[in-house]
Parts: structure tokens; C-alpha cells; sequence
């Protein structure tokens, strides 16, 4: 989901806490085209730096967003809360399921499994989780993306965490094979300087963080805005910490009966956005997958039967 993404309409199922299901950020998107100037102003905040700007009294709140505190009040219950401590304590849980480890998850969905083959609830669950995914794209978002990531006079850098680090490697590759430019980073930490030496003013970087959310990627992150370059951020639905210096994101959801999170819905995301730059610099991607089908041809890389 980019800044501008679709959320669920305001008419959502409520939840115990006061709130629509869906998460605290869905409901202020919900409910963004209904609220005053002072309170988009606050929900504007909230969102440029959420979850965390949510947690602070509300005083502290208040004064980063430069509004009343009365305000607050009125926001937190326009979006079905009965005050700040209760909308606070909806964030609380939402901040919980952001740092669940692998074994704690096995144990939740393993209790509530229904008597169906671990294939079928898998595959449900993919399949809800793409039909969200895809749903809550903006299309201006999506197109501005994409056409940052096929500018070939932009320097590409992509970087993941430690399970995203594949899904980097995977859009490098592809990128690279339709324009100049691509570095994909290494996952360790220690080898980013020189990366961050050579960004200028107006490079990419293609940034994929998932929970639970690494600090080196998030550090990354602020220091390439630091030297003008241009963040996108593929996350997951509790969104990373990156996102407050993106200039885009992508909020992929990635729930499974697993103890590991799905990663199908971030590589549809993925793809989507590769078939879309290949859209917009199809002659230059022909011209550039034409040499290279040269020079494998020249070293006989590929068989041919």
C-alpha cells in the first residue's frame, strides 16, 4: 500500500477494542475523507511515523503533530475508540504481533487449526492474503514506483533483511536485465559505506523489511534519504519503521498456518512492479535483453534443447 492506498470502507466489522478490524492503520485511512483539517493533520502524523507516534502520551502526541489535545480525543473516537488509552492499547497488540517470533506463532495457529490438510489452509490462506494485498494498492503509488525503478538516469540499489534478503536478489536480477545501474547490496551490514558513498541525489533504494524488523535496514534507510536518494519500501501490513522515510511503500499481508511468514503476496507485488517497468522502457529493455541474449549465446550458457 502507498501513501495514498485504498483502505477498507468505514462501514468495516468492529472489533472488541471500539475499533474496525484491519488494523489502527486502515481505520485512519478509512476515515482520512471525513475528518476536519486538524485531525487529518494528526492522522497525517500518525501515519507518516506509524506505529510509534501512536505510543506517546498524548501531550507528547499532540505537540509533534502540532494540534490540540482535544483533537486527539475527537480523532481516536471518530475512528470507534472510546478514548486514547484504548486506542493505544489496540496499537499495543498490533506492536505485538510485529515482533511474534516463529515458535510463538507456530503454537497460536497450530491450536486453531481445523481438521484440513495443511495444503488447503496454506493455499486459503495465500489467497486471502494476494486478494488483500492487491486491493490495497493505489495505482498512482504503484505507477510512481515503477517509474522511479525504470529511470535509467536514477542509480538502482536494493537491500532485504535476512529472510527478505532473496526477494532483493530476485528484483536485482530481473532489474538488471532491463537497465543500467543495479546494485543489489549485501545482506551483512558491514559491506554498505561504500554503497551509501556512491548514492546521489535522486538514486533509488529498493528496500524490503518484514517483521521482525531489522535496526541495520532501518539505519540504511535514513541515512540514503540523508544523501537525496529516493526510499520504496515493500513491508508487510504492521509496516516497518522505514516507512517514515519512504517515498513509497507496499503493505503486503503475509500471514500462514507456519511458523514462518508468506512471502507469495511481497514476489506478486514484486513482479508486478518488474512487468510494469519493462512497460515503460520497453525499448531499451528489448534493445538491452537482445545483447544479452548475445552474449550468452556466445558462451553457450544456456542449453538450447
Amino acid at each position: 500500500m502507498g501513501h495514498g492506498g485504498q483502505p477498507e470502507p468505514p462501514a468495516a466489522r468492529r472489533g472488541a477494542s471500539g475499533g474496525a478490524a484491519g488494523g489502527v492503520e486502515a481505520q485512519l485511512r478509512a476515515a482520512f475523507d471525513r475528518l476536519t483539517r486538524a485531525e487529518r493533520q494528526l492522522a497525517t502524523h500518525l501515519l507518516g511515523a506509524y506505529p510509534v507516534a501512536g505510543l506517546s502520551s498524548i501531550t507528547a502526541l499532540a505537540r509533534a503533530a502540532a494540534v490540540s489535545t482535544p483533537t486527539v480525543v475527537r480523532l481516536v473516537q471518530k475512528l470507534g475508540f472510546r478514548g486514547y488509552p484504548d486506542f493505544q492499547t489496540a496499537l499495543r497488540a498490533e506492536v505485538g504481533e510485529m515482533l511474534v517470533t516463529p515458535m510463538a506463532k507456530h503454537d497460536r495457529w497450530a491450536g486453531q487449526a481445523p481438521d484440513t490438510h495443511v495444503l488447503n489452509r496454506f493455499a486459503e490462506a495465500v489467497a486471502r492474503n494476494l486478494q488483500a494485498t492487491l486491493g490495497e494498492i493505489d495505482h498512482a503509488t504503484f505507477d510512481a514506483a515503477a517509474a522511479l525503478l525504470a529511470d535509467p538516469g536514477r542509480g538502482l540499489f536494493a537491500v532485504g533483511g535476512r529472510i527478505t534478503h532473496a526477494l532483493a536478489d530476485y528484483a536485482a536480477t530481473h532489474l538488471r536485465m532491463m537497465r543500467p545501474g543495479v546494485t543489489l547490496l549485501d545482506d551483512r551490514s558491514s559491506t554498505w559505506p561504500p554503497a551509501l558513498l556512491d548514492m546521489a541525489a535522486g538514486d533509488v533504494l529498493l528496500v524490503f523489511d518484514i517483521r521482525r524488523y531489522e535496526n541495520a535496514v532501518l539505519h540504511l534507510a535514513e541515512a540514503a534519504v540523508e544523501r537525496g536518494a529516493e526510499v520504496i519500501l515493500i513491508t508487510d501490513r504492521w509496516v516497518s519503521p522505514a516507512a517514515r522515510v519512504a517515498r513509497h511503500r507496499f503493505a503486503a499481508r503475509i500471514e500462514a498456518p507456519s511458523p514462518w511468514d508468506s512471502n507469495v503476496a511481497i514476489l506478486v507485488v514484486v513482479e508486478t512492479l518488474l512487468a510494469g517497468v519493462a512497460d515503460l522502457g520497453w525499448e531499451g529493455t528489448r534493445a538491452r535483453m537482445q545483447g544479452l541474449e548475445e552474449i550468452y549465446a556466445r558462451a553457450r550458457l544456456f542449453r538450447r534443447y
